[in-house]
């Protein structure tokens, strides 16, 4: 939306607040609430907040920060029905007005355009695990007792997963599946894939939105990478594709025969560089010390810093996507979604 369409939608929903989200360096979400009435304001100079609290953004002694809303990001937050809120997404400046370099967002939009500027869009499609937990008498134990892609109409996980779905759908989001994985109690909905900045916001505002459904129901959902000891943790697979701009084409294709799965010399060369600084990448894809409990042989999670072509085991595979040229593309499999998504995405980015 610009300016006009979101001061319009103000008007004729009767929205009362706006909540800002940004995050914190761990991935945390940040958000606070203001008054709809201050929209024009709210967009042109943004509005100012205090720091010191916010971890990873600075001392007390240099706290003023100012959150300048994406006019792209606003959206009705749908379950708000009598007291109707939308929802804007934020980046984070300093009070002379220039973007601040510790702002997760930013740092995102950097390697989207150093991407840009080499002549390639750096597409990804994450993969969302999560585990949904119920409080029985102080204790926290899985919702249910599914396994892999079970189906049991009627069952309370089955409508969460819909209702984050629908809802997800509100919030622009393209929903491709949603379905039980693994372990009990554990889950999977994937989104299509879409450019860096923009698959980083749509991360953040399904992890909200499972967050939320399930505590409206009365569950606890959680992205930790091992919850529970002896089963399938969480892990966030992302697909990765670079997009050629100039002959607009997906540029990790080659029909003229590869070494395998038809990708070309950049794919190549894109899995080398993810490949060379996989341990360094860890601290930023697996940020957690609970993520190296997920990161074990037996539980499909990789342990080689290796690719193949199908193989699910190594840190890189490359799926058989037959003459199909749109979707060539790169799976990596050890970043989980505990992280942050936008220095997550961002460090894919660069290193390949």
């Amino acid at each position: 939306m610009n300016k006009d369409e979101i001061i319009k939608t103000i008007d004729e929903k009767n929205v009362g607040f706006i909540r800002l989200h940004f995050t914190d360096i761990n991935g945390v979400l940040k958000s606070f609430a203001v008054s709809a009435k201050d929209i024009e304001t709210l967009l042109s100079e943004g509005q100012s907040f205090d720091g010191s609290s916010v971890t990873g953004y600075g001392a007390i002694e240099e706290s003023d920060f100012i959150v300048k809303p994406d006019p792209s990001t606003f959206s009705l937050i749908p379950w708000r029905k009598e007291h109707v809120s939308a929802r804007m997404i934020c980046d984070i400046c300093k009070p002379d007005g220039k973007r601040y370099e510790g702002d997760p967002r930013y740092v995102a939009q950097k390697a989207a355009k150093k991407a840009e500027d080499m002549g390639y869009i750096f597409n990804c499609g994450p993969e969302l695990e999560f585990f949904i937990f119920k409080n029985e008498g102080g204790e926290y134990i899985p919702m249910d007792t599914g396994g892999y892609f079970d189906s049991h109409p009627g069952e309370v996980a089955e409508d969460i997963r819909r209702d984050i779905a629908e809802n997800a759908e509100k919030f622009g989001l393209k929903i491709e599946v949603a379905h039980h994985e693994v372990a009990p109690g554990q889950h999977e909905i994937d989104f299509r894939y879409g450019e860096l900045v923009e698959t980083a916001d749509r991360l953040m505002t399904l992890k909200m939105l499972v967050k939320g459904s399930a505590s409206r129901s009365g569950y606890i959902a959680t992205f930790m990478p091992k919850p529970i000891f002896g089963e399938n943790g969480n892990g966030m697979h992302v697909h990765q594709s670079l997009w050629d701009i100039k002959n607009n084409c997906n540029a990790f294709y080659d029909d003229k025969g590869s070494v395998v799965g038809n990708m070309s010399g950049i794919a190549l060369h894109f899995i080398g560089g993810q490949l060379k600084y996989g341990k360094e990448m860890s601290l930023v894809l697996s940020s957690w010390p609970n993520s190296y409990k997920r990161l074990v042989p037996g539980y499909e999670a990789p342990v080689h810093i290796a690719w193949a072509h199908r193989n699910r085991s190594p840190l890189m595979r490359v799926p058989d996507v037959g003459k199909r040229a749109n979707a060539a593309r790169v799976e990596i499999r050890c970043p989980d979604p505990a992280g942050n998504p936008y220095l997550q995405l961002a460090i894919l980015c660069y290193v390949g």
